[in-house]
């Protein structure tokens, strides 16, 4: 039966489609809405409402998580000892992660921008390590590759990024730092999820697949296998300083040799970026139903009113973006220029 729910028919895809549909339009509401002022409350029930007055979804897929500034660096924030109540203050990074549910099945995806509409330099190096990330793994997941490949590729990407701005050392190749696991201390989750009747659906560790890592941050993987056609699954790379985790590698000649402190104690306090997108695997690659934006350009250019969205071209084809509208309970394939 969990194996059943791994490949998806082609009517449950097309309800996690409106789902995904649903909450993307919800997050682009949000996204115009939001100020500094703002409690992070605000931000779900705007959220909330959008879903059921606008796409009649009900019910959300989990507890929201509104993460605002340093809240951003709680991975699960939003629960009942921390209720999305801080306020969004004008340095912050809001880390929205929502979704919706439509008859049962969910959708599954995060937003991240600044509080003010435009980024700083630093929220911007962060934000472009993680979405050269989630560029990466659209560009290389297809079937038969390795999911956890894929999240190798996720920490490689994201490390170069955090190399070239400084805060790792220079002239190292970034092998080594994954070789010391340095990678698990900016992500500390899994790449990804199968997605569906659950938020985190069944399937990733059945007999005759890839079993768990005991790395860290492959660890937290909810699944290895190997990439099918069929398969509904999130791509979420993120970066967040973590105290928790960088107060001991500091401390840790081992890992500490890795770091120029210096410049990674301008990014405390900082929280986190994710973005997280719901994918379809294909025969040739993968589609995209998380119709958010994206880039740098995209995300001012929506908070500042100066973008509509959906865009009338689509300046990030390479994020794969299965661009429609649903008309009479059906989706209408709608490409941009």
């Amino acid at each position: 039966l969990a194996e059943c729910r791994v490949i998806k028919s082609s009517a449950e895809i097309e309800v996690v489609r409106y789902a995904c549909y649903s909450a993307s339009r919800a997050h682009v509401a949000v996204m115009k809405s939001a100020k500094p002022g703002d409690y992070e409350y605000q931000l779900e029930a705007r959220f909330l409402a959008a879903c059921y007055e606008k796409q009649g979804c009900r019910n959300v897929a989990y507890t929201s998580i509104c993460a605002c500034g340093p809240n951003g660096a709680i991975l699960h924030y939003g629960h009942a000892g921390e209720p999305n109540a801080g306020r969004l203050e004008e340095d912050h990074m809001a880390l929205l992660d929502m979704g919706c549910e439509y008859h049962c099945y969910c959708s599954d995806i995060t937003c991240s921008f600044p509080a003010r509409g435009e980024f700083s330099s630093d929220q911007r190096i962060i934000y472009q390590a993680v979405l050269n990330a989630q560029r990466a793994v659209i560009a290389a997941a297809k079937p038969g590759v390795s999911w956890v490949a894929m999240h190798e590729l996720a920490e490689k990407t994201i490390l170069c990024a955090l190399q070239q701005a400084g805060i790792l050392i220079p002239d190292l190749p970034i092998t080594k730092f994954l070789d010391a696991d340095i990678g698990a201390l900016f992500m500390p989750h899994g790449l990804g999820h199968f997605i569906g009747l659950d938020t985190h659906d069944v399937g990733g560790y059945l007999p005759g697949h890839p079993q768990r890592s005991k790395r860290p941050g492959k660890s937290k993987l909810r699944t290895s296998r190997i990439l099918q056609p069929g398969m509904l699954l999130t791509i979420e790379p993120g970066c967040y300083f973590i105290d928790a985790l960088l107060d001991p590698a500091l401390q840790n000649p081992e890992t500490a040799r890795f770091f120029v402190p210096h410049v990674l104690s301008r990014f405390r306090g900082f929280g986190g970026v994710r973005l997280e997108d719901v994918v379809l695997i294909t025969n040739a690659g993968l589609s995209n139903l998380t119709l958010c934006p994206r880039t740098i350009d995209e995300v001012e250019g929506v908070m500042s009113g100066s973008l509509e969205w959906p865009p009338p071209t689509d300046t990030a084809p390479e994020l794969q973006r299965a661009w429609g509208s649903f008309k009479n309970g059906a989706f209408h394939h709608e490409p941009l220029l």
